[in-house]
């Protein structure tokens, strides 16, 4: 933590799986989870460990995804942000050719506590600039159409709608890309 923010915001490690799994639960408590995440409580508590381990370990090291968390007062977890490179030629997770490469912002949560106060921003900032050292300039992120609060929380940090929409399991997501990051399409 610095002296200006009360949150430590770092890239997970590989051995905190059990918060990595703890805090994830909470993100599916929150009441838009269904428009937000793409599993539910009940999915997420099925799985064995093994999987939470997995997850933290990919989210640790960096290569093609890093999870980011904001750690608070006592050591508590209160917001995460998972960046995915996408790279040109592959296809996103909708199936859809990729253009150039990108990062893609998911698992976006931050306690509800703990909203309004900049922490979004700190967790995208700290997910931008690691995607930015590997070469990324493209950041973008898709926000279910009925999900306006957290449509305004991602313009509000730079963010605006692409014009792309994609089919989801809970009906239309739509992009959203930084504006200020390169190409905006």
């Amino acid at each position: 933590m610095d002296q200006q923010s009360p949150y430590e915001i770092r890239p997970v490690r590989a051995e905190e799986w059990r918060k990595v799994k703890e805090l994830r639960l909470a993100a599916l408590q929150d009441p838009l989870a269904h428009l937000a995440f793409l599993e539910t409580t009940e999915e997420a508590l099925a799985r064995p460990d093994v999987f939470w381990k997995d997850r933290a370990a990919r989210g640790s090291a960096g290569l093609v995804s890093r999870q980011f968390v904001a750690v608070g007062a006592g050591d508590a977890w209160v917001g995460t942000v998972t960046g995915i490179v996408e790279d040109a030629g592959g296809l996103d997770f909708f199936g859809n050719p990729v253009e150039e490469r990108q990062i893609q912002l998911v698992g976006v949560y931050v306690r509800p506590e703990h909203r309004g106060t900049g922490l979004l921003g700190g967790l995208f900032r700290d997910a931008v600039d690691w995607a930015t050292g590997l070469g990324v300039r493209r950041v973008r992120l898709f926000v279910h159409e009925d999900n306006g609060r957290a449509a305004a929380a991602y313009r509000k940090l730079g963010f605006v709608p692409s014009g792309v929409r994609v089919v989801g399991d809970h009906g239309n997501e739509l992009e959203y890309v930084r504006k200020d990051t390169g190409s905006g399409r």
